[in-house]
């Protein structure tokens, strides 16, 4: 009996888990944690776009002051930021439709992926804004 009561005391001081201290920060860690935060955050670009359209529907004035605050420089700023999370939430869900075919497990293979996907979305951003310019 006292055997199995020094058991449960050694097995309760074990942690149930690792904990984040124990995990060393990789590429695919920090791309998984970002593909999260930005699917998060296309919410609040969605009621943007909501908002865009409520205005649009409302009438000239109403879309007059909505137009406004996006072609401030602060809109601009919110609608960049808002191109960057789309496009690496994107990059991101390629990545994973990708791995879904059983593909690009492969450590080296997996590294590349996120890296590639934290470099590929701010070019694409800067891409879109440039064609946006140019068109205009």
């Amino acid at each position: 009996m006292a055997d199995t009561k020094a058991q449960l005391i050694r097995q309760a001081a074990r942690p149930l888990s690792p904990h984040l201290q124990v995990y060393r920060w990789t590429w695919t860690m920090a791309m998984s944690i970002a593909h999260r935060v930005t699917g998060c955050a296309l919410y609040a670009g969605t009621v943007l776009l909501a908002v865009w359209l409520l205005a649009l529907a409302s009438g000239p004035e109403a879309y007059g002051r909505v137009a406004w605050f996006f072609g401030s420089p602060i809109g601009y700023l919110v609608l960049f930021g808002y191109t960057w999370i789309l496009m690496h939430h994107m990059l991101g869900g390629v990545r994973h439709l990708t791995w879904d075919t059983g593909v690009g497990f492969e450590p080296g293979t997996r590294i590349a992926m996120a890296r590639l996907t934290a470099i590929l979305s701010p070019i694409l951003t800067v891409l879109i804004w440039v064609v946006a310019f140019v068109m205009r």
